[in-house]
């Protein structure tokens, strides 16, 4: 399943991130690549040095082509509309004119490879690139199931007042929680997968019906109600499957003009690499790291796996300042499980601050937010 195209955003809150990261002027900072945005978002706290790995080689390439549109595109109008809006099919001229020749040949060869039916693959963005992916195909089953049952999932954006926003759950949402078509979803793990949702949280969640369902209905009700949605570009995502590209309130912190014009010089400090974690940090220097983020990866990996990656996070990290935020699927952390005592002995978990972040993540997919920083 995620061997291929997953997510065509990354759904953690950059703000979050960057409110436990703290970044420095002087901080190198490692990051899963992901869907790109978060490495853009992370750029506008100007650290000095942005390192994004991912082992999946197709989100390497929508972050290397994210950075080559930032730094090459004419103008911000342009690149909103090619990341933004992502359906016109000027960003496929926009692409040819100013992009594709900047790009690596590996790069350049996945963007213009030729999709049966579909053409180059680069077309995605003259299609709206936030229906492609594992992810965004998911999102849209959800949406065909609920017009099934008479339900325009698109209706929750039209609330004004968080009053509204609780009124148009339970109009649209909430009934589908007791829909044969929903518990069927909600019994498939595989279905779960795309959410995140790993299978060993699977089968903890999942020891019965109810309780999966409970999961699945308190999260989407966070999403839907928790957060003033005219902002929430997340929540826009889940229910449109697009940004709010007319009053462009609801979109990462990376589309609006500001931020654009404040990062479109910072891209020679950013580097993308294709590998995993673990192989990637035995290759680095011992100290000589500030900042790691590892997004919900752990929640896949068994104990010598994570062991592993702890080990080296431990050897390259700063030891006066060394922070670690990642994020799990339920509400604990998972290193206390997964790691031998030695291992994560070094390590302060701020448990409190944790549980902070966690209540601001506008994102509302996963159970928990955690900040590790090195004792020193």
């Amino acid at each position: 399943m995620f061997q291929g195209f997953v997510y065509n955003q990354i759904w953690e809150d950059p703000d979050v991130d960057l409110a436990a990261l703290d970044l420095k002027p002087h901080h190198r900072m490692l990051t899963i690549a992901s869907g790109g945005c978060n490495v853009l978002n992370y750029m506008a706290a100007n650290p000095g040095r942005i390192i994004a790995v991912d082992l999946n080689p197709n989100h390497v390439a929508l972050t290397k082509l994210k950075l080559a549109a930032l730094k090459n595109l004419p103008d911000y109008e342009t690149f909103f509309r090619f990341f933004g809006k992502a359906n016109e099919k000027a960003n496929r001229a926009a692409y040819d004119r100013y992009v594709k020749d900047t790009l690596d040949e590996e790069t350049r060869r996945y963007w213009d490879k030729h999709i049966p039916l579909h053409g180059r693959r680069i077309n995605m963005f003259a299609r709206n690139l936030y229906r492609y992916g594992l992810l965004g195909r998911f999102i849209g089953i959800l949406h065909v199931v609920a017009k099934l049952h008479g339900k325009r999932l698109e209706e929750m954006l039209d609330a004004k007042t968080p009053e509204e926003q609780r009124v148009q759950f339970d109009k649209l949402i909430a009934p589908l929680f007791d829909n044969k078509s929903i518990r069927l979803i909600s019994k498939s793990p595989v279905s779960l997968y795309a959410l995140g949702i790993p299978p060993a949280q699977y089968d903890e969640l999942a020891g019965d019906e109810a309780n999966i369902l409970t999961v699945l209905r308190e999260r989407v009700e966070r999403l839907a109600c928790d957060f003033p949605i005219h902002e929430n570009y997340f929540a826009w995502q889940a229910f449109a499957r697009s940004y709010d590209v007319d009053h462009r309130e609801a979109v990462p912190a990376y589309l609006r003009e500001d931020v654009y014009s404040s990062i479109r010089g910072m891209t020679e400090k950013v580097e993308v690499n294709h590998a995993s974690l673990t192989d990637f940090l035995k290759r680095q220097d011992a100290g000589s790291l500030h900042r790691y983020v590892l997004l919900d990866s752990q929640d896949w990996m068994s104990p010598a796996q994570a062991s592993a990656l702890w080990a080296e996070i431990d050897r390259t990290a700063d030891r006066k300042d060394g922070r670690v935020i990642f994020r799990t699927a339920g509400p604990d952390s998972i290193l206390p499980k997964k790691l031998p005592p030695e291992l994560l002995a070094p390590w302060e978990y701020l448990e409190e601050e944790s549980k902070a972040f966690h209540a601001k993540d506008r994102s509302s997919i996963y159970g928990g937010f955690h900040v590790y920083v090195r004792k020193g």
